[in-house]
């Protein structure tokens, strides 16, 4: 199987989450975590990243990043082996912490910057570990917020900037954001060819900007392949219902479920009038 691809250029932004092996703790108490944050403070001055949220849970964690010089790789590379080789010292173990490799998600940070500041911080919540942001003293909420000093290397100014001119309005109403996004749906219902954050046309822009090393056949076929249509294009351009369902799924890009809520119908019914077009 070929691994995922890797689409990395300058001023990308990720959201990225890395796992414990089997799933199991990667952090062991507050001193794994105080480690783990040293260690990211490095990589973010080391490799010139923006980094405008983390959130560390306990087998994995979330980071919303920014590459100037297209790096996430060899960052990653650095704060994932640092992190595992310190803290696989301090508990006298040996061996892989982590589960393969990092999820990268390419994300348009024109349209979901801020919501993704928002989710990152709300884990915690989501989890039920604790009833609002500002009691997981391990994500960036408190030093967003004021609540906490920020730290040098975590970048601020500029998502507090889109609250308001004044910091500390800034903060209240990025707060008030936050708090707002508890009962709102996931955004990942969102998510195109397992990676892209975006509509079309940022895939397209995407697609353009990436410099894929190897050749095609090392490329994920979801990942090389073109922005699907929408739905709704498709269902303009086949009138015959069964036809356009059909054709919907065989792009790749839409599943059973997908399908079946745009057109109103039964998971089973979508699957059998695919397999009678097959």
């Amino acid at each position: 199987m070929a691994r995922p691809l890797r689409i990395e250029f300058s001023g990308a932004l990720y959201h990225v989450t890395s796992r414990g092996d089997r799933r199991e703790a990667i952090f062991e108490d507050d001193e794994d975590r105080q480690i783990f944050l040293y260690t990211l403070a490095e990589v973010v001055e080391r490799f010139n990243w923006l980094c405008h949220a983390y959130c560390l849970m306990t087998n994995h964690y979330h980071l919303l990043v920014e590459t100037p010089d297209g790096n996430l790789s060899k960052g990653m590379r650095h704060l994932n082996g640092v992190y595992t080789q310190a803290t696989n010292r301090r508990h006298s173990r040996s061996g892989h912490l982590f589960q393969g490799r990092f999820k990268g998600i390419i994300v348009d940070k024109d349209s979901y910057l801020l919501e993704l500041t928002r989710y990152v911080v709300l884990n915690p919540v989501r989890a039920g570990i604790v009833r609002q942001p500002g009691k997981w003293p391990w994500s960036s909420y408190c030093a967003m917020t004021g609540k906490t000093p920020t730290p040098s290397w975590l970048a601020t100014d500029g998502i507090l900037a889109q609250f308001a001119k004044r910091r500390t309005t800034a903060q209240k109403r990025y707060s008030e954001f936050v708090a707002e996004g508890i009962k709102k749906e996931s955004i990942w219902s969102e998510l195109q060819q397992q990676i892209y954050l975006g509509d079309e046309k940022f895939i397209k822009r995407v697609q353009r900007k990436a410099n894929v090393q190897g050749d095609e056949s090392s490329v994920p076929r979801a990942q090389r392949r073109a922005p699907a249509p929408t739905l709704e294009k498709i269902a303009a351009k086949h009138r015959d219902r069964n036809k356009a369902i059909s054709v919907a799924y065989a792009t790749g890009a839409y599943s059973y479920r997908e399908i079946a809520e745009y057109y109103g119908l039964h998971l089973a019914t979508v699957g059998r009038i695919v397999r009678e077009k097959m």
